[in-house]
């Protein structure tokens, strides 16, 4: 979902400054209500795993330009379930700037820009998963309605932020090229769902690590 640099720039871009700090300050707080009920040593394993889920996101599954951005299959929804919030927020920023570093120099004027369109629609089902998922309800006994929600608030939201920034930085000169990003993601959130089953499927097979302090403890048991 890279916003192509240029998109926003000069004055503008101490908005997203703003917005970044501001997804630094709430991912804070998720990280310290981590710590709460998980030791150090897994909130740090499930960060990893979870930048490592990001980079493969960005880096080795297939993706491609349309209109002002880049299409990807992000697995945020994923992230979330299997490790928790705090690490998935992590984990998303941490890929995002490994990638602009290492492979990508040209995007890391817009990390910013682009971090906030990451973590804002995780934030959000963050919020969603505590209402619409009974507290009874282990993760990995989600169905393919609980999932779909999810995805589909994830992926809107990150439509959102992008057509947001788009024309915020250009004016309504841009909005067909939108439009035409916000219309090819409607794929992704077709796939992503079944992704997600896919990937509390496996974890469910997994149940006996539970312990492991791999996954968020809400994966395998009630709140």
């Amino acid at each position: 979902m890279h916003i192509e640099p240029g998109v926003v720039d000069g004055a503008k871009m101490a908005l997203a400054y703003g917005t970044a700090a501001a997804a630094a300050g709430v991912s804070l707080k998720l990280i310290a209500d981590d710590l709460k009920t998980h030791s150090l040593p897994s909130f740090a394993a499930r960060s990893v795993l979870a930048l490592i889920g990001t980079f493969v996101c960005f880096e080795v599954l297939p993706h491609f330009a349309v209109g002002v951005s880049e299409v990807h299959l992000i697995l945020g929804t994923t992230l979330l379930l299997i490790l928790g919030a705090g690490p998935a927020a992590v984990g998303l920023a941490a890929g995002l700037l490994v990638q602009g570093l290492f492979f990508a120099p040209t995007d890391l004027p817009m990390y910013f820009v682009n971090v906030t369109t990451l973590l804002f629609p995780l934030f959000a089902i963050h919020m969603i998963a505590r209402r619409i998922i009974p507290a009874h309800k282990p993760y990995v006994d989600l169905g393919y309605g609980d999932v779909l929600k999810l995805s589909a608030a994830y992926q809107g939201g990150i439509v959102a932020w992008v057509a947001f920034w788009a024309l915020y930085g250009q004016g309504a000169g841009v909005m067909s090229e939108v439009l035409s990003f916000g219309a090819a993601y409607m794929l992704v959130i077709l796939i992503e769902p079944l992704a997600d089953l896919a990937a509390l499927a496996i974890a469910k097979t997994l149940h006996r690590h539970k312990d492991s302090g791999l996954f968020v403890d809400r994966l395998h048991r009630a709140a």
